[in-house]
C-alpha cells in the first residue's frame, strides 16, 4: 500500500546542508498497522510528510496504492489535480490536533468535505456518521476549547477519515495524551484498521505503541531504516535493537567465569517453563537478570536475561536445550576471549 525508494530529502539554508532521509526503502503491507520508531532528530516526521508530499523529497520515489505519487509534483495544472485527488485518500493526523477553535466539532469535520466541493447536506450527514464511529456522536455542536485532550484527538481522527482514505498517517497522535487516553486512542486506531480496512502509518518514539498495535514497525537512525520486519520476526532476529527496546532487560553478571544470555520466549513456549526444566535437567543453578513479557498481536512474547556458571564452552549444551525448546538464545555477555564469543553469537545465527 506504501512504498518508498530510494527517499531522500536535504534542507538548504544559509549554505549549510542537513539530510533529514538518506536512502529510505520502507514497504507497508495493505491494511497493517506499521509503526516508525526512532530518536528526535531521527527523521520519522520529515518521512511521514513527505509521503504525502507535505514535504517534498531531493530525490526517491513515493507510491501509494499504486500511484507514484511524486511523479505528480511539479508537472502543471493537471498533475497538481491528481495530487489532490490522490492526497485526499490519504488521511493525516497529527500530535497537537490542529482544530480550527472558530468551528463546531461538526464543522472541523467537514472542512475537508467543503475543499473536496462535497454538498453541505452530504457533508453534515458524513460528519455526524464520522462522529459517532468514533464516540463523539453527542459533541457535533461542541467547540474545540471544550474537549479534553482525547476527544480533541478523536476529532482529528474523524477528520482524517472524512474524504474515506485508504491510508492513516498518524505524526505522534498520542504523544500529548495521558497514558489512559492514549490506551483508548490507540484501540480506536486498531478498531479502524480492522472495520474499515485502513492500512495505518504510525510514528511514534513510545516502544508501547508497537507492542500495543503494531504489525510491523521499522527503526530509524540518522535518516535511515536501520531494522525493519514484522514484530513477530524482529523478536526472533539475533541481536535486533528493535526487540531489545521493546522487552529491554537488564543485569550484569555477578562474577567472572559466567555465561549471560537473553531468551526470547514467543508462541508456545512461552507458557511453558523451560528455565526450569533446563535447571532440573542439567543439574545448572541459573540466575534471572532481568525479564519483560507482554502480549503483543494476541500473542504472549517476554525476554528474559538468565546467568548459567561457568565459561561458554560448558555451557554449550545446556544453550543448545533452549534452542531446541523453540527459543531465540542470544549471548550478552561471556568471560572468553572475544573470537570465541564471537563464534557463539554466530552459532545462534
Amino acid at each position: 500500500m506504501i512504498t518508498t525508494t530510494g527517499l531522500t530529502k536535504v534542507y538548504r539554508s544559509r549554505g549549510r546542508e542537513v539530510t533529514a532521509l538518506d536512502g529510505v526503502d520502507l514497504h507497508v503491507r495493505e491494511g497493517e498497522v506499521y509503526g516508525v520508531v526512532g530518536q528526535s532528530g531521527a527523521g520519522k516526521s520529515t518521512l511521514i510528510r513527505c509521503v504525502n508530499l507535505l514535504e517534498r523529497p531531493s530525490s526517491g520515489t513515493v507510491t501509494v496504492a499504486g500511484q507514484d505519487l511524486t511523479a505528480l509534483a511539479g508537472r502543471g495544472p493537471r498533475a497538481g489535480v491528481e495530487l489532490r485527488r490522490a492526497r485526499s485518500r490519504i488521511g493525516m493526523v497529527f500530535q497537537h490536533f490542529n482544530l480550527l477553535s472558530s468551528r463546531t466539532v461538526q464543522a472541523n469535520i467537514e472542512l475537508p468535505l467543503e475543499i473536496l466541493g462535497v454538498s453541505g447536506k452530504e457533508r453534515s450527514r458524513k460528519a455526524l456518521e464520522l462522529l459517532d464511529l468514533v464516540g463523539l456522536a453527542d459533541k457535533a455542536k461542541a467547540y474545540p476549547g471544550q474537549l479534553s485532550g482525547g476527544q480533541k484527538q478523536r476529532v482529528g481522527i474523524a477528520r482524517a477519515l472524512a474524504g474515506d482514505p485508504k491510508v492513516l498517517l498518524s505524526d505522534e497522535s498520542t504523544s500529548a495524551l495521558d497514558p489512559e487516553t492514549t490506551r483508548s486512542i490507540l484501540q480506536l486506531l486498531r478498531d479502524l484498521n480492522r472495520q474499515l480496512g485502513l492500512t495505518v502509518l504510525l510514528i511514534t518514539h513510545e516502544m508501547d505503541v508497537v507492542k500495543t498495535i503494531c504489525d510491523s514497525a521499522a527503526l530509524m537512525k540518522g535518516g535511515r531504516v536501520v531494522e525493519s520486519g514484522t514484530v513477530a520476526e524482529l523478536l526472533a532476529t539475533p541481536g535486533s535493537e528493535l526487540a531489545a527496546e521493546l522487552f529491554p532487560v537488564g543485569g550484569e553478571p555477578s562474577g567472572p567465569d559466567r555465561t549471560v544470555v537473553d531468551v526470547t520466549f514467543h508462541g508456545e513456549a512461552a507458557t511453558q517453563p523451560v528455565i526450569s526444566q533446563l535447571s532440573r535437567t542439567y543439574n545448572v543453578d541459573i540466575s534471572i537478570l532481568g525479564a519483560a513479557m507482554d502480549t503483543v498481536g494476541g500473542r504472549q512474547i517476554g525476554r528474559m536475561r538468565i546467568e548459567l556458571p561457568g565459561r561458554f564452552e560448558e555451557n554449550v549444551v545446556p544453550i543448545g536445550f533452549l534452542r531446541e525448546q523453540g527459543l531465540q538464545v542470544d549471548v550478552a555477555d561471556v568471560s572468553t576471549p572475544a573470537p570465541a564469543a564471537a563464534a557463539l553469537k554466530e552459532s545462534a545465527k
